[in-house]
């Protein structure tokens, strides 16, 4: 996470290229910069969205639509096509994407930009202590394209010399963390992966869904679901949108979105803070 001086820099040296969108606007409408969202836990979400598209606005000079779709395929397809500029997308799909995106920024939970996948369980049950104590029993992933959702319960039971193919009763998907908690919470489901972070922050503002579920064990740290950029995207938007998520913990309307968010902020990452999840998708291939 950069800090200091080097941070200062690198915000000064983005804000230049904010300089040539103010200029910009003129008869012509100008073309938005596009971000492809997926569903996140608010309970007031477009209303949120609405806030956080005028927020950048202001910051841009520019336009802003959030192209809002149900899985993370859908959300990396319309890179792919072009039909989005930037996404807010898993760990999982953006080292699978590999050159075909740019790593922008990377939100920042509790002080570091990771976050880790949590097996929770109903509250009623006290035995489960690992993923090897749910075999027969039905389970719930968030989402195939999902780090935390489900790449990582995978490898560890194929780490632990199970087929994770029929080593439950059933699976099905949720498509959203959120309903992970509520399917386990429910009783739909013996457990489920979720994000530590989406677990965490319900426990804040939905503290009756979670308390109904147990975090039986989690995984290491990971990076944290990122902001990506196609290639092909244009420089200065991917160096003015990368000063404007940087920038938000800088004044009172950024923070106060972020602590809706229950984030701290966004950075600038290497990479290679992904690696180990990649490292995780080549150990399951053919799996």
């Amino acid at each position: 996470m950069e800090k200091g001086p080097r941070k200062a820099r690198r915000r000064a040296m983005a804000a230049l290229a904010l300089l040539p969108f103010a200029g910009a606007i003129g008869a012509e409408p100008e073309v938005p910069v596009r971000i492809g969202l997926t569903p996140v836990f608010l309970d007031d979400q477009a209303g949120f969205l609405r806030q956080w598209k005028a927020y950048l606005e202001r910051r841009l000079h520019r336009p802003v639509a959030f192209v809002q779709r149900g899985s993370y395929r859908e959300v990396y397809e319309l890179l792919g096509l072009g039909h989005i500029d930037f996404a807010w997308l898993c760990g999982y799909p953006y080292v699978r994407l590999g050159r075909r995106v740019k790593l922008l920024a990377v939100p920042v939970f509790q002080g570091k930009p990771l976050y880790r996948s949590y097996l929770i369980v109903p509250a009623s049950d006290a035995r489960t202590r690992s993923l090897l104590d749910l075999r027969g029993r039905v389970f719930a992933y968030s989402d195939p394209d999902s780090n935390s959702g489900y790449l990582f319960p995978r490898y560890y039971l194929i780490r632990n010399g199970e087929n994770p193919d029929t080593f439950f009763l059933r699976t099905f998907f949720t498509w959203a963390h959120r309903k992970v908690v509520e399917a386990v919470a429910s009783g739909l489901a013996h457990g489920g992966a979720v994000d530590s972070y989406v677990w965490e922050t319900l426990a804040q503002i939905h503290p009756e869904l979670t308390a109904k579920t147990r975090v039986a064990a989690h995984s290491p740290e990971f990076g944290h679901p990122p902001f990506v950029a196609r290639s092909g995207a244009s420089p200065r938007d991917f160096a003015a949108l990368q000063a404007a998520l940087t920038g938000m913990d800088d004044d009172p309307e950024g923070q106060a979105l972020l602590r809706r968010l229950n984030l701290d902020g966004f950075s600038v990452e290497r990479p290679e803070l992904f690696d180990s999840i990649a490292r995780m998708w080549r150990a399951t291939q053919g799996a």
